[in-house]
């Protein structure tokens, strides 16, 4: 199997989840991952070692495993989590084990690509930024004493777990340096996929990166954005579809989208998501992807039964 040139960006299950459906249709895959993470195993080595949080890019490579005995293998180990009460606590060996090839190495990418090797990975994972980021959003009512007062809120967790609405998200520092390997990336791509995943803390932060938006914009490839199949919940509690269209229109103004996927359930009103998309120059494709036993999770067979059919659709 090869397949096209494929660009997958996200962060968390999220991406794990498309990047499994996608190395069904393609052997070329990029997983362009955030790295604002500031909670658990991730922060704790982000703070101690100054290095980018390991644990999205650790999900990502083991999304990409190889089927085969060795892959498998390997990936159990790399999201191991240590038990117990000491300093190992809480800890997933893949975090460690990558943080100590960049230290060894002196080289972020290098890294990866030697774990992506030791997997035996159907694809390449990349950091957004070279360096590890901050997000800051203003809040609705993240103060529950008051509800009508916005509030600026710093960090991936603390965004997350707001119990506010979020209105607007920026990163710190504002211009982050890019990850050459994965603008390349994006120049050479065929397909690119944005989500699915959480929206202001893994999904949207890649628009905020001024290179990548300007890769995103200016790239030939067909540019995909794939909705959660809980739109409402979590950090967009009070969500519908179109709010995530508009709130990508409003973040990245210059960026056009080629498709929006979404699972029915998504869609409360087709015909408004529809013409929302229709200004941001995409189709919406809803397909059903989501797994009918575990709500809230992708299918990756149906998900990559639905990438599949946009592919054959698009390339005829």
């Amino acid at each position: 199997m090869s397949g096209p040139r494929v660009v997958a960006l996200g962060g968390g299950h999220g991406l794990a989840a498309s990047l499994g459906a996608l190395r069904l249709v393609t052997d070329q895959i990029t997983a362009v991952v955030t790295v604002a993470d500031d909670g658990g195993s991730s922060g704790r080595l982000r703070a101690e070692f100054d290095v980018l949080p390991p644990g999205d890019l650790r999900m990502a490579l083991a999304a990409l495993c190889d089927d085969r005995e060795w892959g498998q293998i390997w990936r159990d180990v790399l999201q191991h989590r240590f038990g117990g009460t000491g300093p190992l606590a809480g800890h997933a060996l893949g975090n460690l084990l990558i943080v100590a090839l960049w230290d060894q190495l002196g080289d972020t990418v290098a890294g990866l690509d030697l774990v992506g090797r030791l997997l035996d990975s159907r694809g390449r994972v990349l950091p957004m930024a070279g360096q590890p980021l901050q997000i800051e959003a203003e809040i609705l009512g993240d103060d529950p004493s008051e509800p009508q007062a916005v509030q600026v809120v710093r960090g991936q967790h603390k965004v997350a777990s707001s119990l506010g609405r979020v209105l607007n998200i920026r990163l710190v520092p504002e211009v982050p340096r890019s990850c050459p390997e994965a603008l390349e990336a994006i120049s050479q791509a065929e397909w690119v996929f944005l989500g699915p995943g959480s929206w202001f803390t893994s999904v949207l932060p890649h628009v905020l990166v001024p290179g990548l938006r300007e890769a995103l914009a200016s790239t030939s490839a067909q540019r995909v954005l794939n909705l959660n199949l809980d739109v409402h919940r979590g950090e967009t509690k009070g969500y519908r579809a179109v709010d995530h269209l508009t709130s990508l229109a409003h973040h990245a103004p210059e960026l056009q989208i080629d498709v929006v996927l979404a699972d029915p359930s998504a869609v409360d009103d087709a015909a408004e998501v529809r013409a929302v998309a229709a200004v941001l120059g995409a189709e919406l494709v809803i397909a059903p992807v989501a797994a009918m036993s575990r709500p809230g999770h992708h299918d990756t067979l149906r998900l990559a039964a639905a990438y599949r059919d946009l592919l054959a659709e698009r390339s005829a």
